[in-house]
Formats: structure tokens, sequence, C-alpha cells
């Protein structure tokens, strides 16, 4: 019979799966939460994994992430939730697990998932994205260069004008085959000495540094003291200047720990040949590990996309190939998606107020087209009435007419004091 991990934090729950699952002649691990679920992976490899989404220190769909991203869903996983978490749960499935359990579980139920899940092939873990996939890209080729270049001199590499997908396809670069890789991102649990043991030789991760809690800025802090002698390189990232992290209370000493060495991403607004090349490769990527439905680019597609100008950079790039393979019909992505995708993006961002014309005028010309602008846009409001433009504009109404009069402006009959 098969060995099976329950992660709950409930006892009753454990223990009530326990005995149905024993009963029907399987060896049952338990785990309390996310720390006691990781330690029982590594040392029991269980057949299968009954996970529960809300836990004390780590959620399951963050515990599921981070085995997935680290290439230890080697085993059948299904969730467990109650009613208002099953949104969450089906999430899941897109992430890895195979199927999901609602509590109040059903007996007939559990069991029927536990036989289906024991019989579910689990395909081996695919290989992260790496920049080694760009090796046709001039620009990404010459980044990894420079990364590897600064990560063979220290521990801790600041990546610059980066964060998310972008982020994790430097550092994966980074990572030596088979070894570990620890996202700090992702845990809300304290940090520990049996974590970093199991870390050791590999990648720590922070996607974004401008998003850690202050717990996690403890781990950080932590694992900063420990890198050398577990054998670890942190590769962290931000889209925003390290300054920034010090005007939201982070410890000067640590912003500066941690801008010792960095690299910056070349600006892709600045190399949109490349955009093509990238944007294929990508495309292949999600496409490989089930995250899109099969689709491929059209020449049209791809020469828009080599034409924009990329203002949010890469992170825009990435997010865009993403969404036009969902939400294409076809399996080519046509120049009309890309359109459609990038036009409404750009309607979206906010627009910069348009320039006035007297800017193009000389002084004493800008300030009289300015005041006409003025007093028209108060009458307009008053509705004419000279008593409230006179209070609006802190003038006296001999002096508002005055005023009015040099401009040239027609007050014809308004009406005066009419409230």
């Amino acid at each position: 019979m098969a060995q099976i991990l329950v992660v709950d934090d409930e006892m009753g729950i454990r223990e009530l799966l326990s005995e149905i699952l024993a009963d029907e002649g399987h060896t049952v691990l338990l785990a309390e939460n996310a720390a006691a679920a990781r330690k029982s992976r590594s040392e029991k490899r269980p057949d299968l994994v009954l996970l529960d989404i809300w836990m004390p220190d780590t959620d399951g769909i963050s515990l599921l992430k981070e085995w997935s991203t680290a290439g230890l869903l080697t085993m059948p996983v299904v969730m467990m939730s109650g009613h208002g978490t099953i949104d969450s749960a089906v999430e899941a499935t897109r992430v890895g697990a195979i199927d999901f359990l609602e509590k109040p579980i059903a007996l007939q139920k559990l069991l029927a998932t536990v036989k289906k899940a024991l019989k579910h092939e689990v395909s081996p873990p695919k290989p992260p994205l790496t920049l080694d996939a760009f090796a046709r890209s001039p620009l990404l080729k010459d980044l990894k260069k420079r990364l590897e270049q600064a990560a063979a001199k220290t521990p801790v590499l600041f990546l610059k004008s980066a964060s998310g997908s972008i982020a994790e396809i430097c550092a994966r670069t980074l990572q030596t085959p088979k070894t570990p890789w620890l996202d700090l991102s992702t845990s809300s649990a304290p940090l520990t000495q049996e974590m970093l043991e199991k870390a050791a030789g590999g990648i720590l991760f922070i996607a974004d540094l401008m998003l850690l809690g202050k717990l996690q800025q403890k781990n950080l802090v932590y694992a900063l003291e420990r890198l050398e002698k577990y054998n670890l390189q942190l590769v962290a990232a931000s889209n925003r200047p390290l300054s920034a992290l010090g005007e939201t209370g982070w410890d000067p000493l640590l912003v500066a720990r941690l801008g010792e060495v960095w690299v910056a991403l070349p600006l892709l607004s600045g190399h949109t040949g490349d955009v093509p090349e990238i944007a294929s490769l990508v495309l292949t990527h999600l496409v490989e590990r089930n995250e899109v439905p099969s689709r491929q680019f059209s020449s049209a597609a791809l020469n828009a996309l080599r034409l924009h100008h990329w203002p949010g950079e890469w992170v825009e790039l990435l997010a865009t190939v993403k969404n036009l393979a969902l939400s294409a019909l076809e399996d080519e992505i046509s120049v009309d998606d890309v359109d459609g995708i990038l036009l409404r993006e750009a309607s979206d961002a906010p627009r910069p107020a348009p320039a006035l014309p007297m800017f193009n005028q000389p002084l004493r010309d800008a300030r009289e087209a300015f005041e006409r602008l003025y007093f028209e846009h108060h009458l307009k409001c008053e509705r004419g009435n000279m008593t409230r433009v006179a209070d609006k504009t802190g003038l006296e109404r001999t002096h508002l007419y005055r005023k009015l009069k040099q401009l040239g402006l027609n007050l014809g009959r308004r009406s005066e004091d009419q409230e």
C-alpha cells in the first residue's frame, strides 16, 4: 500500500484522516504545518500528499509552488479546503495539484480521490527557464556573462531594474543543476538553521525586495549572516532604487550590504530588435510547462512586438506574452491580438497633461493668455454672476470689470447679483 502524508493544522482532521487511511492499509505520515511537511517530504518521500490550504506558517499553495519551482513536486498532491477557499484550491491545480477535497470531507469522496491520485503518474519536473535559452540574443548573452562574472566574486547579488519573472530567469541562470532553491519571498515563517542546511550550495532568491514584510526582512538578515557557512548565493531584485528601501524603514546597513554588487538589466526599449526572438522563446517555455495553451506567433504579430517601445520594459514584455497566449482565440497569435493587448494597455495608462499653447509664447503674451483662460473659466462656472466671480478671483468688482475689459472679454448682459 501507499505512504500518504496528511498536512493540516487541525488535530481532529489529521487524526480522522489517519484512521480512515490506515484502515485501508496505507501508512500515514502527519504534519501540522509547512515546516513539518517539508521535513516529512524530504525524509520519507511520500507517495501522496493531502495538503491543507490554510496553515499557520506557510499556506498550502505557497508550499505547493515552493515544491514545484524547486523540482520537488515528484508526488501527486491533493489540496484540502474549506468552502471559502474552493477557488484557491482550483487555482492550485494550475500550479501542480491534481485534485482537491472540500471540507467536511465525505468518506467515499476521500477514498475515491486517494485511489485516483495514487494511479496518477507525475511528470518529471521541467527545467526552469534560464538565459541559456536565449543564446541567439546578443543582449541576453551579454547579460548572462555579466551575471556570472559578478556572482563568482560575491555571495550577494542585487538585480537592478528587475523583479518578478525576469529576476527569476536571471537567478535560475546562476543555479547549478540539481542544487537547492529557496524563495525567501514566499515564506511567512521564521527562517531556521535547518532550512538553510537543506538549501546549502543553492540559491536564495527574492523577486522584489520592496514586497518583503518585517518577518521576511528578519529572515533576510538571518540568511545574510550565514551565506558563507552554507555556501549560499543570494540573488535579490527590485524595480525601485535601493534608496527607496531606506525611506520605508529598512536598516541602512542592510540596504548598503544588499547594494554592494549589482547588475542592471539592459533597457529593452533600446534593443527592440531582440524582442521577436525573446518573445518566441518565452512563449515556447510557457507552452512546454502547460501554463498556457499551445500557441505560436505569426510573423506580423512578432513585427508588431518589435515595433512597440515597451515603456514597462521586461515586466511588460513577459506579461504581454503570457496574456496573448491566454487570450488568443486561435493557435496562431495574430497582429490583431497584439494590437488589442497593447492598445488596451496604452489606453489604461495615465496620460500626460496636454501642453498649453501659451508655453510657446513670450512671457507677457503667455500671461495674458493665461489670464483670459482663467477668467473665462470662472465666468462660465459662475454663469456670469460677477459677485461670485469677484469672490472666487479675490478681486474687487471695479478691478474685475477693468481686467475683463483689458483682456477683451465681452461681458454682454451678465447676471449681477443673482444668487
